[in-house]
């Protein structure tokens, strides 16, 4: 997978396993994981499986989040962008592409979240030409409410997801273009 998306300050492209490192910088921060159940990885191992998850999407599924670059200082942000999600009943949903976003905690409130959040639905519309997006958020999680609406999405209904006992928001967006 080679994916390369510009934005103004951010630039967004596959994960790699250099990424390594800022992935353990942002999973293993309980403020990141706050709305996500409350549960930071403790170890650069289980890093590097949800590393590897992500690029095994890439190669099952020909999708999965982008590593988010900070273009001004070359950092690492966090991910952000699209997945096809085949893992879990979300809401009625077995198959479906979602969108989402993670960021180290030092990179929040500076609105990168929604600007990678517009490249990656822009990708999924004009270059994937799904028909539909959805979301998922905690329904605690305001900073990433706004986002989501910011970037498009409908916010539709608040439900339970059972298998991590969450209470969670539901967002969709239909292709404009189709």
């Amino acid at each position: 997978m080679n994916i390369n998306i510009e934005t103004e300050r951010l630039l967004l492209r596959e994960l790699r396993s250099s990424d390594l490192e800022g992935m353990f910088e942002l999973d293993s921060n309980p403020n990141v994981h706050k709305y996500l159940g409350n549960k930071p990885i403790k170890t650069k191992a289980e890093s590097k499986i949800i590393l590897d998850s992500v690029l095994q999407q890439y190669q099952n599924r020909g999708i999965g989040r982008f590593a988010v670059i900070e273009k001004a200082s070359g950092d690492f942000v966090g991910w952000s962008g699209i997945r096809l999600n085949t893992e879990y009943n979300m809401n009625g949903f077995t198959k479906y592409y979602d969108i989402g976003y993670r960021l180290i905690e030092r990179f929040w409130n500076k609105g990168y979240a929604t600007e990678s959040g517009k490249a990656s639905l822009d990708y999924a519309f004009n270059t994937m030409k799904l028909s539909e997006i959805f979301a998922t958020t905690e329904v605690n999680n305001q900073a990433s409410h706004n986002a989501l609406l910011k970037i498009g999405l409908n916010y539709i209904e608040d439900f339970y997801f059972k298998q991590e006992q969450l209470n969670l928001r539901w967002y969709a967006l239909k292709n404009p273009n189709l």
